[in-house]
């Protein structure tokens, strides 16, 4: 099995790629000791022709490659995509387009919640893929025979899934289902998350304006500390230590070295020091431009059993369509509909989401609709 390791077998193998209206892509790649992932093997297949690219190989221009992504032609074709567009954007400034997501597409059929390739593999064409390499480390060279197909298989039974799936939608009238969901996996605010935005990651549990304003800026600090340096974020520090210097607002040396989750020395540190910076910054803004702590949500009485009522509506709603509950609502969107009625600003209540569940959950609480037994099953009835 061949792998290409050159500029010219690439451009070759994209020429021949780019001819089919799509090709499915996957990538191999290693992050667990850096923040960005480091591309290590890329795959992909149309109809007639598929291609292993050795993305490690010195001296290999991937340009070709970026092209092929950016081809509005050819639809590119991934499982689970959102890992794989990341790597794209971070090396090539561009977000794969046009895209489908045969892991959405297959919530959307009704193949269960966010379903792994192997089991769509199986459930779809009837075979059964050898995960014996799935722990591979994709930068060792030279990859053996077994890896090269155990990669290759990741984007050929993709070929299949694809026009199942594209075949599946179209017949039941869901392709903009589909489309929906693909603007907001293509969307660039996705993958460029700003250092200042890094917080949001983080669950908040602080009580003053204060303290929001520390953890947003150690947040910030942290992000554009782990980029510089290309390490995951808790190896510059833990979420542990933010919150703690969030409360206990250390403004020099001696005060970060006491907090329990320092590592003992680590104050004296460079980081350190440009860390304090951080906090002391935050801590010196006006009292009047400080941020606001998101508002606590108080649930109207009755919420709590209107969700669990809403939980049966879906589960009718998601078994009536043939649709994984998980794409339609999740629990936050149930509790905030029950809670917050046409006022809840969730995916539930917008596009073909809303169509499918928002409406009914709507007239549920509002009590036009209810929730019958007969006959051992349970139906939704209009009410007088």
């Amino acid at each position: 099995m061949k792998l290409i390791t050159t500029t010219q077998g690439l451009e070759e193998a994209v020429s021949a790629l780019s001819k089919s209206d799509f090709v499915t892509v996957d990538t191999e790649f290693i992050r667990e000791t850096t923040f960005w992932p480091e591309l290590c093997l890329i795959q992909m297949a149309s109809p007639d022709h598929t291609a292993l690219i050795d993305a490690l190989a010195p001296d290999l221009d991937l340009k070709r490659f970026f092209a092929l992504m950016a081809d509005e032609k050819v639809m590119k074709v991934f499982h689970a995509a959102r890992q794989d567009i990341e790597i794209v954007f971070h090396l090539g400034s561009l977000i794969p387009h046009p895209v489908f997501d045969t892991q959405v597409a297959a919530m959307v059929c009704g193949f269960g919640d966010a379903i792994s390739y192997d089991q769509l593999v199986n459930r779809v064409t009837g075979a059964h893929l050898d995960k014996s390499s799935r722990f591979t480390d994709w930068r060792r060279r030279p990859l053996s025979e077994k890896q090269l197909e155990y990669a290759l298989a990741d984007v050929t039974y993709l070929r299949d899934i694809y026009l199942y799936l594209k075949a599946e939608l179209e017949k039941e009238g869901r392709a903009d289902w589909v489309n929906e969901e693909m603007s907001i996996l293509t969307a660039r605010e996705t993958y460029d998350l700003h250092p200042d935005d890094a917080w949001k990651r983080l669950k908040s549990r602080l009580r003053k304006p204060q303290e929001l304003a520390v953890m947003r800026a150690v947040a910030a600090w942290r992000e554009r500390e782990a980029r510089e340096r290309n390490v995951p974020r808790g190896r510059v520090i833990k979420d542990d230590t933010i919150y703690e210097i969030a409360q206990q607002q250390p403004t020099d040396a001696e005060a970060l070295g006491r907090l329990r989750t320092i590592p003992k020395g680590w104050e004296r540190s460079g980081q350190a020091t440009s860390l304090l910076g951080a906090v002391n910054a935050a801590l010196a803004i006006p009292r009047e431009q400080m941020p606001r702590l998101p508002k606590q949500s108080h649930s109207p009485e009755g919420a709590g059993a209107a969700a669990d009522l809403l939980k049966v509506l879906l589960k009718l709603v998601t078994e009536e369509y043939g649709v994984a509950a998980k794409i339609v609502a999740n629990s936050d969107d149930i509790d905030r509909i029950a809670a917050e009625g046409e006022n809840a600003d969730v995916a539930a209540l917008h596009g073909w989401r809303r169509e499918v569940f928002g409406n009914k959950a709507l007239k549920l609480i509002s009590g036009e609709i209810g929730i019958k037994f007969e006959n051992r099953k349970i139906t939704a009835v209009p009410l007088d």
